[in-house]
């Protein structure tokens, strides 16, 4: 999930129940070991990526108290 999907460490760590550090010590191995067959990203490839990467976890911020938020005024209706 980390290295095809471009996920962060943290994040799948704990949507898998496993520490942070032992998640981010076998995504290094993996990448050691297959580092021949992705090709490098050039520097305004690393830049958007970055970037998207930033915007991605903003939205999904948003998204989380949003439907916090939600959930709080819904049960003030009740």
């Amino acid at each position: 999930m980390v290295v095809v999907e471009s996920r962060l460490i943290a994040e799948v760590a704990r949507e898998i129940q496993v520490n942070e550090g032992t998640l981010g010590t076998w995504v290094s191995r993996y990448r050691q070991e297959h580092a021949g067959e992705e090709p490098p990203l050039n520097i305004s490839e690393r830049a958007r990526l970055r970037e998207l990467e930033r915007e991605n976890r903003e939205l999904r911020m948003k998204t989380e108290f949003l439907g916090k938020a939600a959930a709080f005024f819904a049960q003030e209706y009740r």
